[in-house]
């Protein structure tokens, strides 16, 4: 049950009702939520002045005709205007007795639903050059992705969860190179590696592998003939080390796609830029010097062109480099077209902070491949800064210069790196500090959410002790009279759960995650609350063995706070556990 959702067809069946003149844009507008104060009630609607003025009415006139509309409704106890317009809710305590039944019933679908409609959705995110081990620089990204595909999945979207295979570039060879090198370390030869290669000791399994493989065979081929052979091996090693790394975080994506596959004679660029030629979207050019450059830095030639502007970007983008070979730029329109012509109307890619400078051209060669009918939503995750008790933390660094993502797992655990990656926003920079995240105090964000959880298994644990006849089966809290629960206390914590489908509803369509880990901060404190006040109170205990039937309705309640947690922390890919060592 869906408290808003609800009452905002409610009220707009009444304002169509009221105003017929009122088209069903209009009334689109019309927002339901929660008014900014608690004490001016439950739900708080803007319908009077949404669509007073184009009606030329006055708004509070407006407000008040619909207020009337509702004085008699069982679930409303009282509605009033205020303020401009604005009409305040007080819900009737069955309302909130039906948002528990709800709970009930429908358990780990409490929240989900099909606003997707089964739209296919490709979400892709990590998609780091396949050169080495995750590091702490992939890590925001891969959560958040994760996070946000759990999400989509959940609000009734057919989600793709895909990363992209830089293997196309220099760095590859580069990657073949420093494989090689440790090969020949591997056949007993002392190596140094110059700059420019890549120093990680995570190559050296790769250099023993080849080595078993080809015994010293390799030493006697030309370079132009070992180094193919070498990155198959070295390319298929590192991507088996990026799945294992992610796999630490309970990453698993459906779709490896290689850059690779996009070139050649015939590839997808091929094909993409003789269509985009076919559609005049490309054009033979100049370009302006850009900004910070002298005439002696800029290459002034005729090239091919993409007509970026046409599509929202700022300038338009060469497709071709002067040596002939295919720019980064005509690789990432031939993907998307490809993405797009596997069914993908939905795109969302998640960046890190080096490439918020794409946004712009990628969402004009989206508009371009697909003319207009798919959109792409480009999330830049900000950097991470790593921190003990507020200090910057360098941790051991086993990977030549970076600090792993394994590091980060091994020293907080996968629960506490994705909660705490995701209680902030994504293009909000922020401190990662591994004390607080492994400090046991409300201070820290994941204990204090997995905490509450252990909690509602406390209370059952108490019921069982001091009542042991008492039935707490699931079927006996499905059938419990919560409609005995009746105090402020317990109904304010019922609200908080009531939010729970508008929350995943606004997060799914904002495509952010942090708003469900921020709900389940909340709910986790209000649960935490009322615990607090049965401490000062006894009326207010969950447990009280001279009221055996309240005591069942309020572990109606405790249950449903278990319930709405872990659905929370399953989107979040955080485990619920029963009880914290």
């Amino acid at each position: 049950m869906d408290v808003f959702a609800l009452f905002s067809a409610r009220i707009a069946e009444a304002m169509q009702q009221l105003f017929p003149d009122a088209g069903a844009d209009l009334i689109a507008r019309i927002v339901v939520e929660p008014p900014r104060d608690p004490a001016h009630g439950d739900l708080s609607t803007n319908a009077a002045m949404v669509v007073a003025k184009p009606l030329g009415r006055n708004p509070r006139e407006v407000a008040t005709a619909l207020a009337e509309r509702f004085r008699d409704d069982a679930d409303v106890d009282a509605v009033e205007v205020a303020g401009p317009g604005f009409l305040n809710f007080r819900l009737a305590p069955a309302v909130w007795h039906r948002v528990l039944h709800s709970i009930a019933q429908l358990g780990p679908d409490y929240g989900r639903s099909t606003m997707g409609g089964g739209t296919r959705v490709n979400v892709e995110y990590v998609s780091a050059n396949p050169t080495g081990p995750m590091h702490v620089g992939h890590t925001r990204g891969a959560v958040f992705g994760d996070a946000l595909a759990a999400l989509m999945a959940y609000s009734g979207y057919d989600v793709t969860r895909e990363y992209y295979i830089n293997d196309a570039g220099g760095q590859v060879d580069t990657l073949a190179q420093s494989a090689l090198l440790r090969y020949r370390e591997a056949l007993g030869e002392t190596i140094s590696i110059p700059p420019g290669l890549y120093p990680g000791d995570y190559l050296v399994p790769v250099g023993q592998a080849l080595k078993t493989e080809f015994g010293d065979s390799l030493l006697g081929m030309p370079e132009a003939e070992a180094l193919p052979l070498v990155k198959d091996r070295v390319l298929a090693a590192m991507l088996d080390l990026i799945r294992a790394d992610l796999a630490k975080l309970n990453i698993h994506h459906d779709v490896f796609f290689s850059e690779r596959t996009l070139h050649g004679q015939g590839g997808d660029i091929d094909l993409t830029l003789a269509w985009l030629r076919e559609e005049g979207m490309v054009y033979e050019g100049r370009l302006e010097p850009p900004k910070g450059k002298t005439p002696e830095d800029w290459e002034d030639r005729e090239q091919t062109l993409f007509r970026a502007t046409d599509y929202g970007d700022d300038v338009d983008r060469p497709l071709v480099k002067s040596d002939g070979s295919y720019t980064y730029f005509a690789a990432d329109i031939a993907y998307h077209r490809n993405k797009f012509l596997r069914g993908f109307t939905q795109m969302v890619n998640v960046f890190g902070a080096d490439h918020s400078g794409y946004i712009k051209r990628l969402q004009a060669a989206v508009k371009a491949v697909s003319m207009g009918a798919a959109d792409v939503d480009v999330k830049v995750c900000q950097l991470v800064r790593l921190l003990k008790n507020g200090e910057p933390f360098k941790m051991s660094k086993r990977s030549g210069d970076l600090v792993t993502l394994a590091d980060v797992v091994e020293e907080v655990g996968p629960d506490a790196t994705r909660f705490m990656l995701l209680f902030r926003r994504n293009d909000a920079a922020m401190d990662f500090d591994f004390a607080l995240v492994k400090e046991q105090t409300k201070d820290n964000p994941v204990f204090y959410v997995q905490y509450a959880h252990a909690r509602t298994y406390s209370v059952f644990k108490t019921a069982q002790r001091d009542l042991p006849e008492l039935d707490v089966s699931p079927a006996a809290l499905a059938a419990a009279d919560v409609s005995l629960l009746q105090s402020t206390a317990e109904l304010d914590l019922v609200r908080v759960l009531a939010q729970w489908p508008r929350t995943v509803a606004a997060a799914a369509a904002a495509h952010e995650p942090h708003r469900i880990a921020f709900y389940a901060h909340d709910l986790a404190a209000a649960f935490h609350g009322f615990w607090a006040k049965g401490k000062d109170d006894p009326q207010l205990r969950f447990v009280n063995g001279a009221e055996p039937n309240l005591t069942l309705a309020r572990l109606a309640l405790v249950d449903a706070v278990r319930q709405v947690i872990v659905n929370a922390l399953g989107i979040l890919g955080v485990a619920a556990p029963e009880e914290l060592s």
